[in-house]
């Protein structure tokens, strides 16, 4: 199915209070296999409100980076619609998508996709330098203190443990002030201790902040802290007591 390309139709999107952050109404995605198509969503009906955290679990092959892609606006659904702010997102050719992506969220991943070349101020001021703000050294650097990094700011990812790149990660993510914070398994490559502390962080970052988040993980234990929680089988959304939501 075409998307129609709609450009964003103000120059600084809104947000409205009295509507849901980002709104996914009857998604389905469906790709073509070697015996017919393979549908991975079906009929997903999902929302998130400002300052909201939600949590998406389900085993590999569930369906999960889809969904989070498509809510993200890195892909479009084969049906249904997602609405980000007051505009149609799923609806939006890839550059206003990417516009409109760039004002409202972030991303944390499970690798932390720091650039190697950079050091971890450099890696935090990057998406600040993109966005043209003159004060992106000393923006970055209060973020990196803030996440407990002030003695690595010249580190660079190589020479930084696998916390602190991903403590490097959600200093660059909250550094633009997103609306809405995606993580895809963003304690997945941390052991114990580590994911702990990360947790606390995007907890307290995400309260301090007030940003909205949506995780897909298989951590029970960052799962848990979510205000809502959602598991994916099979691309169909289950509610946290394993109800289907409605068709």
């Amino acid at each position: 199915m075409m998307n129609k390309a709609i450009q964003v139709d103000t120059p600084e999107p809104r947000i409205d209070p009295a509507t849901q952050l980002l709104s996914a109404s009857k998604v389905s995605k469906t790709v073509p296999g070697p015996e017919g198509n393979l549908s991975l969503l079906k009929a997903v009906d999902f929302a998130v409100d400002a300052g909201q955290s939600i949590a998406i679990t389900g085993p590999s092959g569930s369906g999960k980076s889809t969904l989070l892609g498509i809510l993200a606006g890195l892909d479009t659904p084969s049906s249904g619609t997602v609405t980000l702010g007051c505009q149609p997102f799923s609806d939006l050719d890839e550059d206003a998508r990417a516009i409109l992506r760039g004002r409202y969220c972030a991303f944390v991943f499970q690798h932390f996709h720091l650039v190697n070349d950079l050091n971890a101020l450099e890696n935090v001021m990057l998406p600040l330098e993109l966005q043209h703000r003159s004060d992106a050294r000393a923006e970055a650097k209060s973020w990196l203190e803030r996440v407990g990094l002030r003695d690595r700011l010249r580190h660079f990812p190589a020479t930084l443990s696998g916390g602190e790149q991903q403590r490097v990660a959600l200093a660059r993510a909250f550094a633009v002030t997103p609306k809405l914070l995606f993580a895809d398994e963003p304690t997945g490559s941390l052991d114990h201790a580590n994911s702990e502390r990360i947790i606390d962080l995007l907890f307290e970052l995400n309260r301090q902040a007030d940003t909205a988040l949506v995780l897909v993980t298989h951590d029970e234990a960052l799962a848990a802290r979510c205000d809502r929680r959602f598991q994916l089988e099979a691309g169909r959304l289950l509610t946290e007591d394993r109800r289907a939501l409605p068709d």
